[in-house]
């Protein structure tokens, strides 16, 4: 493959989502939220929470289904640091996986709607790029500024945890070795399952709303995931989110392989 030819369609895609206001806007104003704002408020809010608070007696039923290994990291932690590093350490882990997720389908999504919408793609189909190339280009348009923006946000997180922790921990708590399997192992998988499926939504549809939408529907397992860490029925630890990973890369593979066998020039050509 012409890697230099991939690269400049790759930096060609990156100086297009900067211009693009409706893609960049949801980069910025999501992992915010997620990554900022709700951690460092929830620790805030931990340090004012009366120690008979109802929010801390529930905490009973999560800790009866935590395994052994889990157990040990929380042992010694008086009820406000259980509370803050059960809610920022574990119940927030899933929650992060939606940030390099929603990225790169955000990216993948203007991949070819984008370029239709822009009037752009036919030039684009008729350059000496073979088909594999222009699909592992957009690809890889979409999944270096998603783990990018989710090794970041991970950064911001940190700081943003510890810092307002601090007045109910005493101390750097985060991360943990759950979260750094999560981060460089388990996010650029979840990263490749985005970019797939919405590589895949874009190429069928017309404007980038309708592929970011449909796109946007590969973050309901990870919802799920979320709501069975809250009930109990499941918590990350190290080993689960390893095979977490694996499960996303299987998945990121799968549909990875299938876009580059079906996304065809002559049939994107016939759309136009």
């Amino acid at each position: 493959m012409n890697w230099r030819a991939i690269w400049t369609l790759i930096t060609k895609d990156f100086r297009v989502v900067l211009r693009t206001k409706a893609v960049l806007i949801p980069l910025i104003i999501v992992p915010l939220i997620m990554q900022v704002i709700l951690p460092a408020g929830l620790a805030i809010g931990a340090y004012y929470i009366p120690t008979d608070s109802s929010d801390l007696q529930d905490l009973d039923t999560f800790l009866k289904a935590a395994p052994p290994t889990i157990l040990r990291d929380l042992q010694g932690l008086d009820d406000s640091q259980l509370f803050l590093v059960l809610m920022l350490v574990y119940f927030f882990a899933p929650l992060y996986l939606i940030v390099p997720m929603m990225v790169s389908s955000v990216f993948a999504a203007d991949s070819f709607a984008g370029e239709k919408e822009r009037k752009t793609l036919e030039a684009l189909l008729h350059t000496p790029l073979t088909d594999r190339e222009l699909v592992v280009g957009k690809m890889l348009a979409a999944w270096v500024p998603a783990v990018l923006v989710s090794v970041l946000s991970f950064a911001l997180y940190t700081v943003a945890a510890n810092a307002a922790g601090w007045p109910v921990m005493h101390r750097i708590f985060f991360p943990n070795l759950m979260w750094i399997v999560l981060v460089f192992w388990a996010a650029p998988a979840a990263s490749a399952v985005g970019l797939s499926a919405g590589v895949l939504v874009s190429s069928k549809v017309k404007t980038f709303q309708e592929a970011y939408q449909l796109s946007g529907l590969v973050v309901l397992p990870i919802v799920m995931l979320v709501l069975a860490q809250a009930s109990g029925v499941l918590f990350l630890g190290p080993f689960v989110a390893f095979m977490l990973g694996l499960v996303l890369w299987v998945i990121a593979l799968a549909l990875i392989a299938f876009a580059v066998g079906v996304l065809q020039r002559n049939e994107l050509i016939a759309k136009l």
